[in-house]
């Protein structure tokens, strides 16, 4: 489940006595922050190794513990394709050999890689604005804990480029800037607290994922669901769950 931040006022109350709730919230709504932690998804264009989502050309799919049985399959297919290199002893690689079979051979570079990779980053939305933070292109999942940095007040943080999204902590606002490339760039603002509240929603929802593929693996990848779901874990940067006996 996606975590936000709303904001709440009744008619005529000054703005600056908003309350704010997190989670689903009541009363009248004036402004709803949320953050998803998304994967870049691209059609699945004849996979077959799995039941997967047949969509747009392109889109984000939000991670959580919610997701549905194609859904679970679409993520896992897209961090496996991810890091779905062949192996080049040439440059230095040494992992072993690429297996023959199809289904070993797509998930080996997930289940070889020491540092996987998974496209796509947190996208933050600002309902009285319409204003989207989206995560650009080289942006990966797997350092989404850099967003926890922000508000150390170390300096922008950076999330990809074309566009160019920044994030940064001013004083006790932190400022996402859309595209730093454009001088004109659309910004979110919001308190520094309130960030970190977001943050730890965005890490729940993480957990939930591998959590949730640890329940799907045993019936769609039964020789390999363990190791799946561990590098799973790890590429989120995050504890294995515990797998279910193969059905």
């Amino acid at each position: 489940m996606p975590w936000f931040l709303i904001e709440i006022r009744e008619p005529g109350e000054d703005p600056g006595l908003i309350g704010r709730r997190y989670g689903k919230g009541c009363g009248t709504l004036c402004r709803v922050i949320v953050m998803h932690p998304v994967l870049e998804i691209y059609a699945p264009d004849g996979f077959a190794l799995w039941p997967v989502v047949e969509g747009e050309p392109f889109r984000y799919l939000a991670l959580s513990g919610e997701l549905t049985s194609p859904e679970v399959g679409t993520a896992v297919m897209r961090i496996a394709g991810c890091n779905d290199i062949t192996p080049d002893p040439d440059a230095g690689d040494d992992r072993p050999p690429r297996p023959a079979d199809p289904l070993g051979s797509f998930l080996h570079g997930l289940l070889t890689f020491d540092s996987l990779f998974a496209a796509g980053g947190l996208r933050v939305t600002d309902s009285s604005t319409g204003v989207t933070f989206l995560p650009g292109c080289c942006n990966g999942l797997e350092g989404w804990r850099e967003w926890r940095t922000v508000v150390g007040g170390s300096g922008p943080v950076s999330f990809g480029h074309d566009p160019d999204p920044v994030a940064e902590l001013f004083g006790d606002t932190v400022r996402l800037t859309v595209d730093t490339e454009q001088s004109d760039s659309p910004v979110i603002e919001l308190p520094a607290i309130e960030f970190r509240h977001l943050l730890d929603g965005v890490e729940r929802d993480l957990a939930g994922f591998p959590a949730q593929a640890a329940d799907w693996g045993p019936g769609h990848l039964p020789d390999h669901s363990a190791l799946v779901v561990a590098a799973l874990a790890r590429v989120l940067d995050l504890p294995t769950p515990v797998t279910p006996p193969s059905r």
